[in-house]
């Protein structure tokens, strides 16, 4: 694919993107982070140039990697996977823009931990197991509100700025319409939440139209 010919894929997404963000209404705002796990550090360059600042990582040395080849760029690196408690000082050296999988209050505890003995802040989401699926991380939606509270008092150092979830894994849209709409009557019941984080290539738009303001694409964005 020649850089014009990527280029007018990538306005055909954020076109798609528009589109489903005015049949929410025309003030609602949608962020998209590029999802660069199964790629390298030439096709995040190769995004960038056409336009592309947010990317997001899956794994702590995946983000060490790309972001020292790609650090003469103005990225705005997400870490979007599950964290290990004991990659945490890794990830805090990169000094992420989001931290996307707060999943358990013994996470936020120990995360909070280090930041203070670092005296550093980190912005993050919580994430919400809005599906109830065993493969999934996260909160358990009648438990997420008291633990996001919880998370604020004990975890200053945490900056929580809203939530974060994966559609359900089903091919019935209803299933999946549930879950995004679970996790956004979630969001919209937090105090001072910003950020509503779900949706990914096979379900952006649905997820928009639920109300998601932040979209993680991966493989649509990097086509082979």
């Amino acid at each position: 694919m020649t850089q014009l010919e990527y280029k007018r894929h990538f306005d055909a997404i954020i076109e798609r993107v528009e589109k489903a963000r005015l049949r929410v209404n025309n003030h609602h705002i949608v962020k998209i982070v590029a999802a660069s796990k199964y790629v390298d550090a030439d096709a995040i360059k190769t995004l960038y140039d056409i336009g592309q600042r947010a990317f997001g990582e899956n794994k702590v040395q995946d983000l060490v990697t790309k972001s020292q080849k790609l650090e003469e760029l103005p990225l705005e690196w997400h870490f979007i996977g599950n964290l290990q408690k004991n990659k945490i000082n890794h990830l805090l050296s990169l000094s992420p823009h989001l931290v996307h999988s707060i999943d358990s209050l013994e996470l936020a505890r120990a995360l909070n931990e280090r930041l203070e003995r670092n005296n550093m802040n980190i912005k993050a989401l919580v994430q919400i197991n809005s599906a109830y699926e065993a493969s999934k991380s996260g909160f358990l939606p009648e438990e997420v509100i008291d633990q996001y509270a919880q998370i604020v008092e004990e975890c200053p150092r945490l900056q929580l700025q809203g939530v974060m979830s994966i559609g359900a894994h089903s091919e019935d849209i209803s299933i999946i319409t549930k879950s995004f709409e679970t996790t956004r009557r979630i969001f919209e019941t937090l105090p001072n939440a910003k950020i509503c984080s779900m949706g990914m290539s096979g379900d952006f738009e649905l997820a928009i139209e639920c109300g998601s303001t932040m979209i993680r694409l991966g493989s649509i964005l990097f086509p082979k």
